[in-house]
């Protein structure tokens, strides 16, 4: 299994995959969006959306287990939040991909004012 490591960011390939896979879709992506201000019960969250409370709840479960949002009850009601700590892991981890390639080009243009 191959990692993602630096002194910010620890995730394996498969935690990135999640995170991605979950935020590819536009659904989950509101989801989290809307969850990163306020919390929700799912039920008031599939109000927000034209489909099932079923297909809400399983949006929801993806982006549980991509750490995106985290859930607590409150009584018999679920409710989500969205998690900001797996946003800036996500963000610490193209940060340190941009770092790569601004340091290849730093080297290809440095390499190209020699000749």
């Amino acid at each position: 299994m191959v990692s993602y490591h630096t002194p910010e960011v620890d995730l394996s390939d498969d935690d990135v995959d999640r995170l991605f896979r979950a935020l590819a879709d536009a659904t989950r992506r509101d989801i989290v969006r809307r969850t990163l201000t306020d919390e929700f019960s799912i039920s008031t969250l599939a109000g927000h959306y034209d489909m099932s409370f079923a297909a809400v709840r399983k949006h929801v479960n993806v982006l549980e287990e991509a750490g995106l949002v985290t859930h607590h009850r409150r009584g018999r009601e679920r409710r989500i939040r969205g998690n900001p700590e797996a946003i800036r892991r996500a963000q610490r981890m193209l940060d340190g991909y941009e770092n790569i390639w601004r340091g290849r080009i730093d080297r290809l243009d440095a390499l190209l004012r020699e000749n």
